[in-house]
Formats: C-alpha cells, structure tokens, sequence
C-alpha cells in the first residue's frame, strides 16, 4: 500500500485566468492506493457525502484507468469539495502519484499533469491543469498548450472558505466571450508584475498582480458577501484579494506577520452577514508528497 498527500491548490490569482495555480500548505487529500484486479473507491472526509465512489464518475477512477493500473483507493478529503481549492484536483493528483508509483510507470511529475487533468474533466467538462499542476508539482505554476513552468514561492496567504458552494461548471459559464482592449492590456501587466512578484517571494507585488477586470468581477457576483470580505482583508493588512478558482473561496496574499489579523476579518466580514466561514492561514507550498507505508 502506498499513501500520498497532495495539498489544496488556488488557481487563476486573478489575471491568471486558467493560466496561474499555486499550492497551498494545508489543507490537504491523502489517497493511499493498492493493487487489485479492478478499482474500488472509498471516500471519507470533508464533503465525502457529495462524492461518487463509481470509478466512472470519479476523478480518480479516470486516472486510474489513464495509467491502466487497477487499485483499491481510499480517499480521504481534507479539501472540500466546491470549495475554489482544487478538492478535485488534489485527489487526483494524489491518485496520479500513488498509482505511478505502485505500478512502476516511470512517470515524471511533469508527466502526471496531463493524467491528473483527466480526472478533472468529470468535473469541469475540460481537461485543465490549473489546479493539477501545482498539487502535483508545488510552488507556483503558470500552464500553456506547451507545458508548465513551476517556480518555488513561499508567498504567505490566507484561504477563507465559506459555507456556501459554486460548481466550477457555473463559475465557467459567467465567464465573457469577450473584453475591451484596455482590460486585455491591464490583466496582462498584472499577470506580469504577479509572475516578477513569485519570483522574488514579494507578497506586495503578487498582491498588485492579483487585479482582474475580465473574470473575477464575474464570478464575485456568485459569492454572497465577497466585496464586504475583500475590503475587510486589505484593511487588515492583505497585500491583493481575489477569488480562489472558481470560487467560493477567497484567496489573500499578504505578509506572515499580518496573517491572524486578515483571517479573522474575513471571518468576521461573512459572519457579519450571517455565513458561516473557516480561514487557512497557510502559505505557497510543495506538492504531492508519496509515503511508502
């Protein structure tokens, strides 16, 4: 038996629209894997309840089948799912992982993106790797039809998640077929200053490259509270705030000494208006870590 944990990821960080992903410290799915004449699944954990354990309506189930390597497979869910945390994501890289290496494929990290971004296909209705490619590999992430490139970062954020759901299916379909060119001009510089900002593990200039004027007033408008929460971040120190993936969470860089001040005002900015919510203070991490039990 072999055991992986793969960490929660935010993808797009604004002017990164299905480009930019980076993992995340916690929270976490931890898959453990073993052989068997064909594939079984069991899910516990957050969310477990919403999660089909067919292999056929699995994310996992379709990465087993991508590597032809049958196993019983435990699923246990740290990160919700429907969360804007990559919950999808992060099993199946976790399983992309574990099934590699129990049946010896030889398969780099690199190539395990697009095997994981099978699985989040009975998701999204899309092949992305957005949110594979940084479970997978770590860091922060930027992918294109020619590959990923992957930085290490130790950005310091906060991830508040609210207890409310948006299926990354209807976050995709507010999305605009079109923008104005100066909108296209300012995502771009942003999306620039965002990468310089990884580079140098800046938290102020990752902050300023989070602004999008194309999607994320989009899909702000399917979460409940979501200008109140961003205000209440930024005045508690966080450097930019944006929506994580597909939403409803809320991603916030920041600098690790303001971490407990902006979590608990976003906290207390949807608790305010009567929702529910938990913040990870957490910050850009490593990947899928493998355990041989």
């Amino acid at each position: 038996m072999l055991t992986v944990r793969a960490p929660a990821t935010s993808a797009n960080l604004g002017s990164g629209f299905d480009v930019f992903g980076v993992a995340l410290g916690t929270p976490a799915d931890v898959v453990r894997v073993e052989r068997a004449p064909e594939t079984r699944i069991t899910v516990t954990g957050a969310g477990s309840q919403y999660i089909p354990e067919d292999p056929k309506q699995n994310t996992v189930g379709a990465v087993a089948d991508a590597l032809d390597a049958p196993a019983h497979i435990k699923i246990d869910k740290g990160v919700r799912p429907s969360s804007g945390l990559g919950s999808s994501a992060a099993s199946a890289a976790a399983a992309a992982v574990a099934l590699n290496a129990l049946y010896d494929r030889g398969l780099s990290r690199e190539e395990l993106v697009p095997v994981a971004a099978e699985g989040e296909a009975l998701v999204s209705g899309e092949a992305h790797a957005d949110n594979v490619a940084p479970s997978l590999l770590g860091g922060f992430t930027v992918v294109t039809d020619d590959g990923v490139t992957q930085i290490d970062a130790s950005i310091p954020v906060v991830a508040c998640l609210p207890e409310m759901s948006v299926s990354t299916r209807d976050a995709r379909e507010v999305v605009p077929d079109s923008a104005a060119l100066e909108d296209v001009v300012d995502t771009v510089g942003n999306a620039a200053t965002l990468t310089v900002g990884m580079t140098r593990d800046d938290p102020d200039l990752v902050g300023r490259g989070m602004e999008d004027a194309i999607v994320t007033p989009e899909r702000t408008a399917l979460i409940d509270g979501y200008d109140r929460v961003r205000d209440a971040a930024l005045e508690a120190g966080a450097t930019g705030v944006t929506v994580s993936g597909a939403g409803p969470g809320i991603l916030a860089a920041c600098r690790r000494r303001d971490q407990r001040e902006i979590a608990g005002a976003m906290i207390d900015a949807f608790d305010a208006i009567g929702i529910e919510s938990r913040a990870y203070q957490t910050c850009i991490g490593e990947g899928a870590t493998l355990y041989r039990d």
